[in-house]
């Protein structure tokens, strides 16, 4: 069922609820000198101790039954065997220890409030913040920053406006006047007393391209550095056991939720702007008639765009990197945290938004490996193809692990997961990207094999080589026992200075017989050859010998 096309926006409607939720995925680097460890890094982060703001999440499994609600319950029977497993681990039993989950999850309590500017001389808007996780997973170098704010009574149009500004590393640019483009003006992160622990430098313009003259590389909003210490950028200099870099684009994937006066009242546009997170835009359209066409098709999920149902008008927009729900303030069953689409918005659906853009993260992070360890890569060095092949390897086993462990086609049976799941995979692109990635580690491992191949080959015909002229000599001395020298009953000292004079001249012959064993297996190949006149095979053997040309 399709929206009501309507010319202008709805600027008077109300959001009663707001919930935008942020998913940072970012890639674990190796920390370097002293900062170097074997240890996983949610283990180095545990290490920190008290000098961490993170502390590792009781999961509600772990916490006992008081501290089980049904939603867990209905989250985790949503999912599919093999998902549950990677979600949530196995319980102990009597065969052996409790299974692992796939992830692990800290969390930060220092953070109350976060209080934003959308434009200079805008009123500040304070919103909550429910909380602010790091996720970490096994066998795959990724941690993703979450963060959840929540505000109340709010018009549409700032509401779109926060969906817009608020999750972006660093500002696209700079106006005319110096003010950050696209971004927030300012955001200040206050504890529960109210107290600034950090803010925003996107308005600092020169700070920001210095950097990226001299890194070349993008620098990260104070304020966000600020959340993830102490995780350090990797490409500024500063120690650091965990350290992360940009995988993705700027702009963080965004979940919303929004619960609205009427959403019939909200016009085509609207949608549009929410499913797209583009702004309030002041009432300009935002595509031409052409480019709108297929967004009911491409990015809305109205099964439940009725009148019908326990939550009337709900309607589910997914455009891959964005997953917006709007429903009716006035259903309870929409607003209910316990049994309600606001349940399933922060439980099942943050789930699979995860999954999906894990996957699309962990590949992402895969392709640049390969492609640092082809540039890292000199051929003339033994040292640096010993570890392009250890690199290599290391990504091939790496990418196996991550295919049977978190590359999950369907992760439910359940309508409503199943379709946002596939929505999220087909905008994203996981398969193509899945098979890209896949050929690409396919061909590395296959040169790998094919140059270990080349270079046994190799090695056999240089033996070859050195037995055969080897041979020669073994006969010529050998034949029937003969020996040229009868000196059995010389003394101790003759016979070692004759043994170590013939040690030093076999020696030097077979290693002079290693150098040119490739001239000497070309000469064999033509001499063995009877179609070949004599003098040609002369030729060949006198061009052992002969300079080699550039």
């Amino acid at each position: 069922m399709t929206v009501e096309n309507s010319a202008a926006p709805a600027s008077g409607t109300h959001v009663h609820q707001l919930r935008q939720v942020l998913l940072w995925p970012l890639r674990l680097m190796p920390g370097t000198g002293m900062d170097q460890t074997s240890r996983r890094p949610w283990e180095v982060l545990q290490a920190l101790g008290e000098t961490s703001p993170w502390r590792k999440v009781i999961d509600e499994f772990d916490g006992g039954t008081a501290n089980f609600h049904e939603r867990h319950y209905n989250e985790f029977v949503t999912f599919l065997p093999y998902v549950q497993r990677f979600l949530y681990g196995e319980a102990r039993t009597g065969r052996g220890e409790r299974g692992e989950a796939g992830m692990r999850v800290f969390r930060r309590h220092d953070v109350a409030h976060v209080r934003v500017t959308s434009r200079p001389g805008d009123e500040p808007l304070l919103l909550d913040v429910i909380h602010v996780d790091l996720y970490f997973f096994y066998d795959v170098d990724v941690v993703m920053l979450n963060v959840e704010v929540g505000a109340s009574d709010l018009p549409l149009a700032q509401a779109q406006d926060v969906l817009y500004r608020f999750g972006r590393g660093y500002p696209a640019g700079w106006d005319e006047q110096g003010h950050a483009l696209h971004c927030m003006h300012k955001v200040e992160w206050l504890d529960a007393h109210g107290n600034v622990l950090a803010a925003s430098d996107a308005q600092n313009r020169d700070v920001f391209l210095e950097h990226v003259c001299r890194k070349r590389a993008p620098r990260i909003a104070s304020h966000w550095k600020f959340l993830l210490a102490p995780l350090v950028y990797d490409p500024v200099e500063e120690p650091g056991a965990l350290r992360y870099r940009q995988i993705e684009y700027y702009r963080m994937p965004v979940m919303a939720f929004l619960s609205v006066e009427d959403p019939q009242a909200l016009s085509r546009d609207d949608f549009i702007r929410l499913g797209h997170v583009m702004g309030n835009g002041n009432g300009a359209s935002p595509y031409t008639a052409r480019q709108q066409d297929d967004f009911e098709h491409q990015v809305c999920y109205d099964r439940f765009w009725s009148e019908a149902g326990a939550a009337p008008h709900t309607r589910y927009l997914c455009s891959g990197l964005s997953l917006i729900v709007v429903g009716d303030a006035k259903s309870d069953y929409f607003c209910c945290r316990d049994r309600g689409v606001l349940a399933q918005f922060r439980h099942q659906h943050f789930l699979l938004f995860l999954i999906a853009h894990l996957q699309k993260s962990s590949l992402l992070m895969f392709s640049d490996r390969l492609a640092e360890a082809l540039n890292c890569l000199n051929v003339v060095d033994a040292n640096s193809v010993r570890r392009f092949k250890r690199r290599i390897r290391a990504s091939f086993e790496g990418f196996l692990r991550f295919t049977h462990r978190y590359w999950f086609k369907d992760i439910s049976e359940q309508a409503l997961v199943r379709t946002l799941f596939g929505m999220c995979s087909s905008q994203l692109g996981l398969e193509r990207l899945h098979a890209e990635v896949k050929v690409r580690m396919e061909d590395m491992n296959g040169y790998l094999e094919a140059d270990s191949l080349r270079r046994q080959a190799n090695t056999v015909v240089r033996l070859t080589v050195v037995t055969i002229f080897g041979l020669i000599g073994t006969v010529t001395t050998g034949f029937l026992g003969m020996n040229l020298l009868a000196e059995a009953d010389a003394s101790m000292e003759r016979r070692l200075v004759i043994f170590t004079v013939t040690f030093v001249i076999t020696t030097v012959l077979t290693a002079y017989t290693m150098i040119k064993s490739k001239r000497l297996s070309d000469f064999l190949d033509v001499l063995s050859d009877e179609r070949l006149p004599f003098w040609t095979k002369m030729k060949a053997l006198v061009a052992v010998w002969r300079p080699e040309k550039d």
